[in-house]
């Protein structure tokens, strides 16, 4: 009698364990949103330089100081933010900036006086605004983040560009319906709204999570914070000066700075009223912009990542000192294609340079490259505070932008062969002082 085998029974595959997502892309999602919150008082200033002239008879030279001071402290700040964050902490500082935008943005509603402008708008919210600049990002990014820098500094960039666009709208609308102080308030609590968001998800470092850094094959430890802030800060720039480089990479930044925050970022807004354009509708512009903005500073990451970083920089000077020599001939009352294209094709340059930039820093700097980033960026707010200024008093004498147009194209196509002679080959990195 012939025994039947019992059927074998299938063998069972283990399911795939679920990839989850990396706690590194939480925190840059944070921090995203953190930035384009504190990016809302940025939008401001273009829009009030017209209600302040009015209402108090103030000069725009003297509305443009208050912007330059702002504009100037942003950069200045960033590099001792830098290093508090190796003291203190991320989460620590950023909170703290937060509550200062919002008491500098809500005090300005009780002003009467030029001085207070410069106090509340300058002095305060640029201390906010300069210790959440873009050398948090390169904070965050350096510290969580051993693959897709560039394409991660490129998103966090944009998130200055994403608030412009969420908030300029939004504000020129207020500005024009309710007045100015409804706008100044309405910032104020929206960095005031951002401090719990912060408080609860942001973290400092991979290491508190148990977590390697995204793109790590070795668990890094928490470093101890380092005391002496201002002494290493201080003592990282009196080291980078002495080379070329940072130098080329600062005066880069500094045109950067100067045809972008200080020069359209403020002037365009009242440069396109000047020619017959309702202010609403030249804030939208400004904030289409803005849209392309992110688009193109997310793409510059992209391309930071594959291709080299300095013919990155001589194409984007170039061509962003190319469109604003046209700019003047495209002011107008009314929207036509020539200025939907400068839109277009400014706002896909606005900060494209900064992954670029910071990936420079990275390559030549090493370990103290967040702080050296601070620096460059503090170059480039002094041209960004020079240009808001200057801007302004040139509209004053000559009743017209167009000079200042003009003189910001030559200065890009500068830019553009200054970023050519930036040496290719790193040198030895430099640990960190403690």
């Amino acid at each position: 009698m012939t025994q039947t085998s019992p059927a074998a029974t299938p063998v069972q595959t283990p399911p795939a364990p679920r990839r989850r997502v990396h706690p590194a892309w939480f925190v840059a999602a944070v921090t995203f949103v953190t930035i384009t919150g504190a990016a809302a008082f940025r939008s401001l200033p273009g829009l009030l330089i017209d209600p302040l002239h009015q209402e108090f008879g103030w000069s725009r030279g003297t509305i443009g100081a208050a912007v330059s001071v702002n504009l100037a402290l942003y950069g200045l700040t960033a590099p001792f933010a830098a290093a508090l964050m190796d003291r203190f902490g991320i989460r620590r500082v950023v909170a703290a900036a937060l509550t200062v935008i919002a008491c500098g943005s809500l005090l300005t509603v009780w002003m009467t006086a030029p001085w207070q402008l410069l106090l509340c708008w300058g002095l305060l919210v640029g201390l906010g605004t300069g210790s959440m600049a873009l050398a948090f990002a390169a904070t965050v990014t350096n510290r969580w983040f051993t693959e897709r820098r560039g394409l991660v500094s490129g998103i966090l960039t944009a998130a200055s560009a994403s608030g412009q666009l969420v908030f300029l709208p939004v504000l020129s609308w207020v500005v024009t319906d309710h007045g100015w102080r409804p706008a100044a308030v309405t910032v104020g609590l929206t960095a005031l709204a951002v401090v719990p968001l912060v408080w609860l998800l942001l973290r400092d470092h991979p290491a508190d999570l148990g977590e390697k850094p995204y793109g790590a094959r070795e668990f890094v430890p928490k470093p101890p914070p380092v005391t002496g802030a201002a002494r290493r800060t201080l003592t990282v720039l009196s080291r980078s000066v002495r080379t070329g480089t940072f130098w080329l990479l600062a005066g880069t930044f500094a045109i950067c700075g100067a045809s972008t925050n200080g020069l359209v970022q403020t002037h365009f807004v009242p440069a396109e009223h000047d020619h017959g354009m309702p202010v609403t509708t030249a804030a939208s512009l400004l904030a289409v912009i803005g849209v392309f903005d992110v688009a193109g500073t997310i793409a510059s990451g992209w391309f930071t990542d594959r291709f080299e970083p300095r013919r990155l920089l001589a194409v984007y000077y170039a061509l962003r000192g190319l469109s604003l020599l046209f700019l003047p001939m495209l002011l107008g009352p009314s929207i036509k294609p020539s200025m939907i294209f400068f839109v277009i094709f400014y706002g896909l340059d606005w900060v494209a340079t900064v992954p670029p930039t910071l990936a420079l820093c990275r390559e030549q700097f090493g370990e103290d490259s967040a702080i050296v980033f601070g620096w460059v960026l503090a170059a480039h707010q002094i041209g960004a505070a020079l240009v808001a200024y200057l801007g302004g008093v040139a509209r004053d004498v000559f009743g017209s932008y167009d000079l200042v147009w003009y003189a910001s194209g030559a200065l890009c196509a500068a830019a553009a062969l200054m970023s050519l002679v930036i040496r290719r080959t790193a040198p030895a990195v430099t640990p960190a002082v403690s």
